[in-house]
């Protein structure tokens, strides 16, 4: 009946759990265990294809509503990326280990093998110049469209 592989495993657990919690209510003169059983794993099944989980998204729930904001994303990841370019090299390293490849502080200063205070001081230095220098990008982009108008 349930073609999803997960969504039957969870209805064969709700089903025993249910089982277990109703067996008082089983007659055994009003039919036999199996078939009482069966009836209980069938309501459920029915009752689950006929009222999907809230949680399947079946809708497009894109965060980019429209071409313009995606375009705009992208001239400022171009930005960004100009900033960082821009950065000393153990500033844009430390940086890429942290951010990019996920690692924590203690496994970044490893591996650039360096002291922990040192790597934690290029982290707040590479991040106040990457600050300073993008905001400095934005206003010279402001300062270009004001001048447009």
């Amino acid at each position: 009946m349930c073609k999803n592989k997960a969504v039957a495993q969870d209805l064969l657990q709700e089903t025993f759990v249910k089982i277990w919690q109703k067996a008082d209510s089983f007659d055994p003169a009003k039919g036999k265990f199996y078939t009482w059983a069966y009836r209980i794993a069938r309501n459920l099944t029915l009752n689950e294809l006929r009222n999907p989980s809230p949680l399947i998204q079946t809708e497009d729930l894109s965060v980019y509503k429209e071409r313009a904001e995606a375009e705009e994303l992208s001239i400022d990841n171009l930005k960004l990326n100009g900033s960082i370019q821009k950065l000393e090299s153990h500033h844009q390293k430390a940086l890429e280990l942290v951010y990019f490849q996920g690692l924590t502080h203690r496994e970044a200063h490893e591996e650039m093998n360096v002291p922990l205070g040192t790597f934690k001081s290029y982290i707040q230095q590479a991040l106040k110049k990457l600050r300073e220098s993008y905001q400095l990008a934005l206003f010279s982009g402001w300062l270009l469209i004001e001048q447009m108008l």
